[in-house]
């Protein structure tokens, strides 16, 4: 789809949503050679290096984790047995719970996963799942009844459906660019682009892969913590860019246009809890996407900001996982430690890549959320019912990533 022209903020940096590593190269060298970077440290009191199993690249991890967990026929059966026990109860999906789709045999190992989210790789697949012996519903049912024992609370990704207040808990991540709907498009998720390395809202954030694209459209994850110790040893500089705040635009929010946070938060250890540093952000809130671009009317990123979204971007492709997702597959992330992103694809009349996605919360295991992050994990999980709750059975664009709504009504950060 072509770009239109836009207006940028005035002084805002070149650079767009897709990374272009030559000019990421030159604003680095530029800036290497006119600013006086080498005299720069971390901020008191983070650590140079981070250890531990969320420490990993792509070829390490595969040598120590398996992150792979195949269902056996016998799973297969109580999860079966789960969703006839659910449909036989004959209420809303926003009752799916622990209760009402037991699985008592697979609870254990799903438990087992949450913790690895949480304490481990903070990343983990479920394989085996065969989707194709189910309805689009009963494929909701199921998706939602295993990540229910994972990680019990669903968070909101949208608050109105069919232009009616509801939470709305499931999303469809499928390209919508050939559809009636291509002129509201301003997020990645609905397009064949590559999608760069970001963070979602949430703790947990999951996808089922209903059916993959022809060719292409690879997901990937990589660790933050790695991604950190990288630039913590080679531009410590960048790190404090990042611990600094940033305005992200909210997209014709009229009451807020933009909010302010950074994008890196150090936790240092406590009693309980290990020294912890949490990476969130999404690179289209200071770079815009087609129907969304970057307001006009609110102060443009920095040089050095726009440097650490590419040293982000790139540093994380350099270490990353490719998942080799197939149908039925569903993928979980620690949100808070694990980026994740997905290739271009193309699709064909006979096979187009559909995925459905949760953002989840466990907790037992749940990380304390920094308090600049507060009122957005406040959208996402307060006050979500499971009268309220809604799992719509077709795609759709979310508000917050579409640029009619945002135009007419507003929209939250993401």
């Amino acid at each position: 789809m072509a770009a239109a022209a836009v207006s940028l903020p005035i002084g805002q940096p070149d650079i767009t949503y897709a990374p272009d590593f030559k000019k990421y190269q030159a604003r680095s060298q530029k800036r290497l050679t006119t600013e006086k970077l080498e005299q720069e440290s971390l901020p008191v009191g983070f650590p140079a290096e981070l250890k531990g199993d969320f420490v990993w690249d792509g070829v390490s991890v595969v040598r120590a984790y398996d992150w792979v967990y195949r269902l056996s026929n016998a799973e297969n059966s109580e999860i079966a047995q789960a969703l006839k026990a659910f449909k036989s109860l004959e209420i809303p999906l926003g009752f799916i719970s622990q209760e009402t789709f037991p699985l008592p045999n697979l609870h254990s190992v799903l438990r087992d996963i949450s913790k690895e989210l949480h304490l481990g790789h903070g990343f983990k697949v479920i394989r085996g799942l065969s989707v194709d012996k189910y309805s689009r519903e009963e494929n909701i049912i199921i998706y939602a009844g295993i990540s229910c024992h994972i990680a019990p609370i669903r968070g909101r990704q949208d608050s109105k459906f069919h232009g009616e207040p509801a939470d709305i808990v499931l999303s469809h991540i499928k390209d919508l660019s050939t559809t009636e709907m291509k002129n509201s498009i301003g997020s990645p998720a609905y397009t064949t682009d590559k999608q760069v390395f970001h963070t979602d809202a949430g703790d947990i954030v999951s996808l089922l892969c209903l059916e993959t694209a022809a060719e292409g459209g690879q997901s990937k994850v990589a660790s933050n913590w790695r991604v950190y110790n990288e630039l913590s040893a080679t531009r410590p500089d960048l790190i404090k860019t990042l611990a600094e705040n940033w305005l992200a635009d909210a997209f014709g929010k009229k009451d807020k246009p933009y909010t302010a946070r950074p994008l890196l938060y150090h936790q240092p250890a406590t009693k309980n809890t290990p020294e912890r540093v949490i990476i969130q952000y999404a690179r289209r809130s200071f770079t815009g996407f087609q129907a969304l671009p970057r307001t006009p009317t609110i102060p443009p990123i920095t040089e050095a900001q726009a440097e650490a979204l590419d040293a982000l971007h790139f540093t994380a492709e350099r270490f990353c996982l490719g998942l080799n997702f197939e149908k039925g597959d569903i993928q979980y992330i620690n949100n808070l430690v694990t980026f994740h992103a997905r290739d271009g694809f193309k699709d064909t009349p006979e096979q187009q890549r559909h995925l459905l996605r949760l953002w989840l919360r466990d907790p037992e295991y749940a990380w304390e959320t920094p308090a600049p992050l507060k009122s957005r994990w406040d959208e996402v999980y307060d006050g979500v019912t499971a009268q309220q709750q809604v799992f719509p059975l077709n795609p759709q664009i979310r508000g917050p990533s579409n640029g009619v709504h945002a135009n007419k009504a507003g929209s939250r950060e993401r």
